[in-house]
């Protein structure tokens, strides 16, 4: 048994149309469809409605005024 993933279109009377792999055997297969119901192009379009999320930045200061990060400060000289 194969799953395959892909795009299939229905046109307005019902039919469904798609292509599978060249390698699936010709003849007569047992086949199980699962429908979205929401179209893919409809997807998209939600999709690039959404805002970008916003962070705000939150200030926090320094720890205390005696501590820097300085190379020189945390690397010794050796």
């Amino acid at each position: 048994m194969r799953s395959i993933e892909t795009i299939a279109t229905v046109t307005k009377d019902g039919k469904i149309t798609l292509q599978l792999l060249l390698d699936i055997p010709e003849g007569e297969h047992k086949v199980v469809i699962v429908i979205d119901e929401t179209p893919v192009t409809e997807k998209i379009k939600r999709t690039e409605k959404r805002l970008p999320l916003k962070f705000s930045a939150y200030p926090v200061g320094l720890v205390s005024e005696n501590i820097t990060f300085r190379r020189e400060d945390i690397y010794a000289d050796d």
